[in-house]
């Protein structure tokens, strides 16, 4: 029984290691869609539910962990910018705040299934047009959930977090090695 991580993110693959080098890579190819009703935390669950299964109906017979992480702020679900001007608004939303990163982990093989979250509170500077046009002009922002990398360029935005770093880079490594581990992986 292998395990397959259902994601494409090198930041995941990397945090991954952490806990073992023993995986393999299948993205999930799943529609990412949920209700809009649903706040973060029942996002990421829903989402990284629908990519884990996905993966798990094409190989049943191995241990598969998926994960998806969202930014919110004020209530709203901040994903992923699509330009550059998206970006911008959503640092201009952040810029003096504290917000929340949800990151939802779903496990499954052997039968047995899991899924939880984890909750990261960050705070932002105020950051001033000009800052927030150098970080856009970085690309950094553009595939990264409220359009910032705290693991790069975007670590100049925060100024303090409350929870798991790792959780904001989006996968919280301690708590799932632990989910792990009941799998029969360590």
């Amino acid at each position: 029984m292998a395990l397959i991580l259902a994601s494409g993110s090198p930041r995941r693959r990397e945090l991954l290691g952490l806990i073992t080098n023993d995986f393999t890579v299948c993205v999930s190819g799943a529609e990412e869609n949920v209700p809009a009703d649903l706040t973060p935390a029942e996002t990421v669950e829903a989402l990284s539910r629908l990519k884990g299964r996905a993966v798990l109906a094409e190989h049943p017979a191995d241990t598969v962990i998926a994960s998806d992480t969202v930014v919110a702020v004020d209530g709203k679900i901040l994903g992923k910018p699509a330009s550059r001007q998206e970006a911008c608004d959503m640092l201009r939303l952040l810029s003096g705040k504290t917000h929340e990163v949800f990151t939802g982990v779903y496990i499954a093989g052997g039968g047995m299934e899991e899924v939880f979250h984890d909750r990261t509170e960050v705070t932002f500077y105020p950051l001033s047009e000009a800052e927030i046009g150098r970080y856009a002009d970085t690309g950094e922002p553009f595939d990264k959930a409220g359009a910032y990398g705290i693991q790069g360029k975007g670590a100049l935005l925060v100024e303090g977090i409350k929870g798991d770093y790792y959780n904001v880079m989006g996968f919280p490594v301690a708590k799932a090695a632990r989910a792990l581990e009941q799998f029969g992986i360590r």
